[in-house]
């Protein structure tokens, strides 16, 4: 009864889950982490891991969202499910300070990819330089991005890019009376990007 067929494509979901116990094991080891440290990362207990691991506790999204993300894999890599064969993502869009954020990446962990829409600048707010963990690239896509980095006040227009760590006092916006659309890649742990591009003799300094 058990057994798949020609016409079952894709094995029952409690083979997929007795799956899991050995995949978390072989992951954990592939990365040399041990489940003392594991768990520091995660906050499940030790005993929680073991268990998962050697099959005695089933797993569950409660369990399984932690350990996705501290081994900076998505949840159908962590329970070897089978490929869809869809690679296309569909972005949830979420809204912060009215900028909108359309996430690129998939993966917990890792460098990750923004599509980011500025609505028109609101003159009255001066920059706030923040500083924070992290390596950051952006790409504009259309409209002109203004970059306050460290004692540094640039403008940048469609077609070009600037990286920095974002360690650095750093604050970007939309100076104009027009949507920005930008790509934003962010490492949060300091990943650089390994892109580099040379600002063009349109993108000079906006004033100090």
């Amino acid at each position: 009864m058990g057994r798949m067929t020609a016409t079952d494509p894709q094995p029952p979901a409690r083979e997929v889950l007795d799956r899991v116990g050995p995949r978390l094991r072989a992951l954990r080891r592939a990365r040399q982490t041990t489940l003392a440290q594991l768990s520091a990362a995660t906050g499940i207990s030790v005993s929680t891991l073991s268990r998962l691991e050697s099959g005695g506790r089933r797993a569950t999204l409660e369990l399984l969202l932690p350990l996705a993300r501290a081994h900076q894999v998505t949840l159908d890599e962590l329970v070897d499910a089978p490929a869809t064969g869809d690679p296309r993502i569909h972005p949830r869009p979420t809204v912060r300070d009215g900028v909108v954020f359309l996430p690129m990446t998939r993966r917990p962990g890792g460098p990750r990819a923004y599509k980011m829409i500025y609505p028109p600048c609101t003159p009255t707010c001066p920059p706030d330089q923040r500083v924070h963990e992290g390596y950051e690239w952006l790409y504009v896509l259309s409209g002109r991005l203004r970059l306050v980095l460290g004692e540094h006040d640039l403008v940048l227009g469609p077609g070009e890019a600037a990286e920095f760590d974002t360690r650095t006092p750093h604050w970007f916006g939309n100076p104009d009376p027009a949507p920005l659309e930008l790509l934003s890649l962010f490492g949060p742990q300091g990943e650089r990007m390994h892109v580099r591009a040379r600002p063009s003799a349109a993108g000079g300094p906006a004033g100090r």
